[in-house]
């Protein structure tokens, strides 16, 4: 049940990455769904394996749009070919290994770290309120309210509702249950209104046409080069591996913490027990994401929702890296259309550094 639960919370990647890293001139959705769906699915089971905890894995959200909007979109960087995941996920693992990033993660306060991970909820609580029309982009980053007389916001409004409700009563799986009942709900409110609610998951405002069974496509897998250091020059190419390196290393470090502190992990100095296994297999999955171009993979903070159905041990992550195996097998049937577009105010440089 964890696994299941962790795996339904963050499953929107597997669409969202190829949506941000695609579009004109971007890469193509279905090689990109191939190797998201391929790092988390073995990073993640990696993570149960070897260092036990029920963290999962995935590209992260934020990075990826860092490097799309900013990098590619505005400095005219060019896919596929980024070398910067991989040479960023290098250098932590040198520093995981050399004992580094543990020293650092222990001098930290405990507070700060607390609340590196309530950031990152924030961040997602935003994008949450996005997706459902909640709230909307006003003048430029700054949010407003969106249209309330929706059916949409209904079905939003009752599955937050119905999800509350389930873990204030204490109900073991209370996400999972509150996830599935909300998506059947949505599906039956959407298919007596025509199928008119939801129908921006395509390109342009278009339904999305998927094919299921469909052959993966590994054409991204190991296509990457080390061009953007003549692009940019050495001392801004360091640069942009530097800050990038900074989001993903003290990322990790809240996330690490505020999900072992909701386990229960943590000793009485609030350190995680094994965290250099973590912060390991975290900085290998940031290699891995690079070299497959599916953007550099961090630790999850949505694994709290599995660990809050009871999940304590690596058996939770093996199961969630085994449910996104099967999408190596989804593919998207037409290749986006659409122009880049700028990025979303949740994208915005106040929150593109948190995840």
């Amino acid at each position: 049940m964890a696994g299941v639960t962790t795996f339904l919370t963050m499953a929107y990647i597997l669409f969202v990455n190829p949506a941000i890293l695609g579009g004109e001139g971007g890469l193509a959705f279905p090689a990109v769904l191939t190797v998201t769906a391929l790092v988390a699915a073995v990073m993640t089971i990696a993570m149960g394996l070897f260092a036990n905890y029920p963290f999962a894995i995935a590209s992260g959200l934020g990075l990826n749009a860092v490097v799309a909007f900013q990098l590619v979109g505005a400095q005219g960087l060019t896919y596929p070919g980024d070398g910067r995941g991989r040479h960023r996920g290098l250098l932590i693992t040198v520093l995981v290994l050399t004992g580094f990033r543990e020293a650092v993660l222990n001098a930290i306060p405990l507070t700060l770290k607390k609340a590196i991970g309530a950031g990152i909820g924030l961040f997602i609580t935003i994008i949450g309120f996005a997706s459902s029309g909640l709230v909307v982009q006003g003048q430029g980053t700054v949010l407003t309210r969106g249209d309330l007389d929706s059916a949409r916001i209904a079905v939003f409004v009752v599955g937050l509702l119905l999800t509350a409700l389930l873990l204030a009563r204490g109900t073991k799986g209370a996400l999972l249950y509150g996830i599935v009942g909300t998506t059947v709900l949505a599906i039956v409110v959407n298919a007596v209104s025509g199928g008119e609610l939801w129908t921006e998951v395509g390109s342009g405002g278009r339904p999305a046409a998927f094919g299921i069974i469909a052959l993966p496509d590994f054409s991204l897998l190991g296509d990457f080069s080390f061009g953007y250091l003549a692009e940019l020059g050495l001392l801004a190419a360091a640069l942009a591996v530097f800050t990038l390196m900074l989001a993903d290393f003290f990322d990790t470090m809240g996330t690490a913490v505020a999900l072992g502190n909701k386990a229960g992990f943590l000793d009485d100095r609030g350190r995680l027990p094994g965290v250099r296994r973590v912060l390991l297999v975290d900085s290998v999955a940031a290699v891995a994401g690079g070299a497959a171009s599916a953007s550099s993979a961090t630790t999850y903070i949505e694994s709290a929702s599995g660990i809050a159905a009871g999940g304590r041990t690596g058996l939770a992550s093996i199961v969630t890296g085994a449910l996104f195996a099967p999408a190596l097998f989804f593919s998207r049937s037409r290749a986006s259309s659409r122009r880049r577009r700028p990025p979303p105010p949740w994208c915005s440089s106040a929150f593109s550094c948190c995840r």
